[in-house]
């Protein structure tokens, strides 16, 4: 699913199966509105009329533009936190987040390595 900010609220769409959609103020009722879409179209459509997608055992990932992803973590993740994580400068990030400038596909390749980097690290924490 991939999941994109407007001005009011956060959308999604799935990009491999026609028909599915959800919108959401938060990501979370964007995801559980996907779950309702889904079993909506399970539930009032006859089976032939499915996305293929939904045909078989499927796995819902999901996919943010960097605009709607550093908007609403932001909330969670600083932008300094993440400019540690990833490298880039906090108002460059800022730009991004607000959507007054879009990240080259190199930029964002370097947020997701920094993202993946802090989750891997954070994997391997134990709290005693």
């Amino acid at each position: 699913m991939i999941i994109e900010k407007s001005r009011d609220y956060y959308g999604a769409y799935a990009e491999n199966g026609d028909g599915i959609y959800a919108a959401g103020e938060t990501i979370e009722e964007v995801q559980a509105d996907t779950l309702r879409a889904i079993e909506l179209i399970k539930s009032e459509l006859p089976e032939a009329q499915w996305p293929k997608v939904l045909k078989s055992d499927y796995e819902i990932i999901w996919k943010f533009d960097a605009e709607s992803f550093l908007s609403y973590y932001s909330t969670i993740l600083t932008l300094t936190g993440l400019q540690r994580i990833t490298g880039i400068n906090s108002k460059q990030l800022s730009h991004y987040a607000t959507g007054h400038r879009k990240p080259s596909p190199k930029t964002v390749s370097r947020i997701q390595e920094g993202l993946n980097r802090f989750s891997e690290m954070l994997s391997h924490i134990q709290l005693m």
